[in-house]
């Protein structure tokens, strides 16, 4: 099992506290691994093994207990009545009412309660009222830069990032051999798409929704709109409707299959409601679908710099300042940065093109330029050039 350092101790500082701790993100981005990392934590750390209850909805071990009531009396009669007791419930989306279920152990003291679930859906409607300010959202995605390159120590910073572009971050793909790759990853498109996007949101026109996810990842990185999406079809010969790309997008956020960045005026201060980019949850995904992709280099390094500014906890968006973009306005709690993203500025061209748009803001805040150069780093009035590979491998912070 990879060791998820930075998920699991986030569970540990959670460990105790009267919160249920509810882990979302794609089917096989290593859910079901961190809880028994942190399962395996606890029986180190005094807890004896009947204290733990555990229970994976997908094993067919426990199609049973899909019932509500069967699940709720057989979790009571297990509940230590002398000693906490750790509950993991792990794919709960499938327990029909699992809400109501969760909510009544809640109420009881010394239960310490862990969810996963592969669909953001889980998180809204009776979830959200049962539970509102009773649970903390832990957001897992497939391995890092680091995370990867940690694994595969006998190659090089360059070698390692064109494997982990051409193969995929889901960590099984690691114990697989190249060319089983693609299956893997198309294998777990299909469940994606077929539990989680098409049987639960009913849809008819799967052939379409193909079209769609297609599109979406032929174009991460550019700026869209659901008009620009649906007369993209149309002229295709796909005549489509706006909504049914609304539908589509957000059952596609929803499975975690694209993220959305929104856009952000950043001299008006306010949110635009129009032309967000979306951004694939794994590059070999992308591969997998439309072929191995030797251009996009900038926006495939975008998407990187994308998920990982996720992982470390910043809200993301994409910056408009007059006629200019900036690729992400990120967020945390000591204050906001600005961040151009481009595969190279060794071109004075380029470099003008990319410090333009920073050079445009008035405010004091860091500004950055992440790149693949391998050059010493920039400094151009205060606005920084750096290596993004090397922010990937936490060798500095933003």
């Amino acid at each position: 099992m990879i060791e998820r350092r930075d998920y699991l101790d986030k569970l540990v500082g959670y460990k105790d506290k009267k919160l249920i701790k509810v882990i979302t993100g794609i089917r096989r981005c290593g859910k079901s691994t961190l809880l028994k990392l942190y399962q395996n934590y606890l029986l180190k750390n005094g807890v004896d093994e009947k204290q733990i209850i555990s229970i994976n909805f997908e094993d067919y071990e426990f199609d049973e207990l899909k019932d509500p009531k069967r699940l709720y009396q057989y979790l009571l009669s297990r509940l230590d009545s002398n000693r906490n007791s750790y509950i993991f419930l792990d794919e709960v989306q499938n327990v029909k009412e699992f809400q109501r279920v969760v909510d009544s152990l809640f109420l009881k003291d010394d239960v310490d309660i862990y969810l996963t679930g592969s669909n953001a859906f889980m998180l809204s409607g009776e979830l959200a009222t049962y539970l509102s300010g009773r649970y903390i959202k832990i957001e897992m995605l497939p391995l890092s830069f680091y995370e990867y390159n940690q694994e595969n120590p006998g190659l090089s910073t360059n070698e390692s990032y064109l494997n982990y572009l051409e193969s995929s971050s889901f960590p099984f793909a690691l114990s697989l051999q190249k060319n089983q790759i693609k299956e893997y990853l198309l294998s777990i498109y299909d469940t994606v798409i077929l539990k989680d996007v098409i049987s639960r949101r009913s849809f008819a026109d799967t052939m379409m929704l193909e079209s769609v996810i297609r599109f979406i990842m032929d174009n991460i990185g550019n700026q869209l709109s659901t008009k620009k999406i649906s007369d993209t079809m149309t002229s295709n010969g796909r005549s489509i409707n706006v909504r049914t790309i609304e539908a589509y997008l957000s059952a596609l956020m929803e499975s975690y299959i694209i993220y959305e960045s929104k856009r952000y005026d950043i001299k008006g201060k306010q949110y635009l409601k129009t032309l967000e980019k979306y951004y694939i949850v794994d590059l070999g995904l992308r591969n997998a679908m439309l072929g191995t992709i030797g251009k996009d280099v900038g926006h495939i390094l975008e998407n990187i710099i994308f998920l990982e500014l996720l992982r470390r906890g910043f809200t993301v968006h994409i910056g408009k300042v007059d006629s200019y973009e900036v690729d992400f306005v990120i967020q945390n709690d000591f204050g906001t940065r600005y961040i151009q993203v481009a595969a190279s500025v060794r071109d004075e061209q380029t470099l003008a093109r990319e410090l333009r748009p920073l050079q445009k803001i008035n405010d004091h805040f860091p500004k950055y330029i992440l790149t693949l150069d391998n050059d010493p780093v920039g400094d151009y009035e205060g606005i920084l050039r750096m290596n993004a590979l090397d922010y990937l491998l936490h060798k500095f912070e933003i």
